[in-house]
């Protein structure tokens, strides 16, 4: 723990924001966002960086197609299921005496294609941007072509010759690694201490090189940045400030927009969307968050979810220090068994960008996570990893804490719960899993 943060002590800070005692205790809490703004006039992305986004994923989707055949990709492209899950709604009443009112939905990026988690947004995006200017810049693309095209060993060849780096708690990694493989491109995967042996292992597969720390997120990603800015053919992804990744993840919204109403759902003032979604270092939930609020307004209300043992945009926007700030210098130690939320630094390019954005963030303790783990796996079938459950937590908790300090009708909304990850991991793991939130549930 550090004796001073940004001129203060740690009990000036106490004193400035109570709920800081609770955080660095790992407590759960939740933080009601003072400066959210359901109905913000700042853009700092337009609406034309958000379509293009969009439209480059379709200019892929022929190559995708091709390279990814086991996918059977639909023609919307890299895309996930919307479901209804009452029975798990059920087992979250019967847990949590409450009734939730309204349905309950899950956005299943869980399974999206390829990646198996939402890192296939944003990773794919940065990836896919980057290898189209290249080759439009060498005169060997143009927006115009089939870029099927790009599934040949002449344009492997050219992608050969540069390289792609990134730092990585696991599915960023996954994604980074999978596509820019396919593509050509030498890779490099800087992990942490807490990515998973089977994440490693699949990356391998793939032919990518994966560089182990003894060290959390933040490091890994330091590491890499280090290590390719000594190669001027090396490309990092910072996951910690990075427009493009966050770019990819805001094309969920639009997706989001279109299965909602095919599936007769009316979003509306009147019918709140309520929107709960795992944080990391912010990116993902960012992203999505971002774009739902260009399409819906003041209809929808965005709640982030992060490990009690690792609180880093809840400390970052909570003080205001964005990225200036990491949960260590609180004395907050970052282990947590959601690998993929394991972030002790919110990211400098999305904190500002979504501080007015956002209702609020809650934490949630390991153990409740390998029971919803649990719980939604003998109630819908669907299996998750850990990070990925940290969503569900929020319709539990709807009516002791976030349903208190919304503004809204709350009888006639729609809880959403994003999914991030899971569908890749073995089976081995898969039950070991379970069994840990079968105890838990006892």
């Amino acid at each position: 723990m550090k004796e001073h943060i940004a001129g203060k002590t740690v009990s000036e800070w106490q004193e400035a924001h109570p709920l800081l005692t609770d955080i660095m205790d790992t407590s759960e809490v939740y933080w009601q966002n003072p400066a959210y703004q359901p109905k913000s006039k700042e853009q700092p992305i337009t609406q034309a960086e958000l379509d293009e986004a969009a439209a480059l994923f379709l200019r892929f989707l022929p190559f995708l197609k091709k390279t990814f055949p086991e996918a059977d990709l639909a023609e919307e492209g890299i895309v996930s299921p919307l479901k209804k899950i009452p029975n798990m709604k059920a087992e979250l009443e019967a847990s949590f005496p409450q009734t939730i009112k309204g349905d309950l939905w899950l956005k299943c990026d869980h399974d999206l294609p390829v990646a198996g988690s939402i890192k296939a947004r944003g990773g794919f995006y940065e990836i896919l941007h980057y290898a189209e200017t290249m080759a439009i810049d060498h005169g060997l693309l143009s927006r115009s072509d089939d870029y099927s095209k790009l599934d040949d060993v002449q344009y492997r060849s050219f992608f050969a010759d540069y390289s792609i780096a990134v730092g990585s708690t696991g599915n960023l990694g996954l994604s980074i690694g999978i596509i820019s493989a396919k593509i050509g491109f030498q890779v490099t995967v800087h992990m942490s201490q807490d990515a998973k042996k089977w994440k490693k292992d699949l990356l391998r597969s793939y032919g990518v090189t994966v560089i182990e720390h003894p060290a959390d997120f933040s490091v890994a990603v330091k590491r890499g940045r280090e290590m390719c800015l000594q190669d001027q053919r090396c490309y990092f992804v910072d996951d910690e400030d990075s427009k493009n990744l966050f770019l990819g993840y805001t094309v969920a919204a639009k997706e989001v927009k279109q299965q909602l109403e095919a599936a007769g759902v009316a979003v509306n003032e009147a019918h709140p969307l309520i929107v709960y979604l795992p944080c990391g270092v912010g990116g993902g939930p960012g992203g999505v968050a971002y774009g739902l609020k260009q399409i819906y307004g003041e209809a929808v209300h965005c709640i982030f979810a992060e490990p009690t043992h690792a609180p880093s945009m809840l400390l970052g926007l909570m003080t205001g220090l964005h990225d200036k700030v990491a949960v260590q210098d609180f004395g907050i130690d970052n282990i947590t068994e959601a690998d993929g939320l394991a972030v002790g630094r919110p990211s400098g390019y999305v904190a500002p960008i979504i501080d007015k954005l956002i209702a609020g963030i809650y934490t949630v303790e390991d153990r409740e996570l390998y029971k919803l783990l649990y719980q939604l796996h003998r109630s819908e079938r669907l299996f998750l990893e850990p990070s990925a459950l940290a969503g569900m937590y929020g319709p539990a908790r709807w009516s002791e804490t976030i349903g208190k300090t919304l503004d809204i009708d709350s009888d006639n909304a729609t809880h959403l719960v994003w999914s991030t990850g899971g569908s890749l991991v073995p089976k081995h793991d898969r039950e070991t899993m379970l069994s840990k939130g079968k105890e838990a549930v006892r």
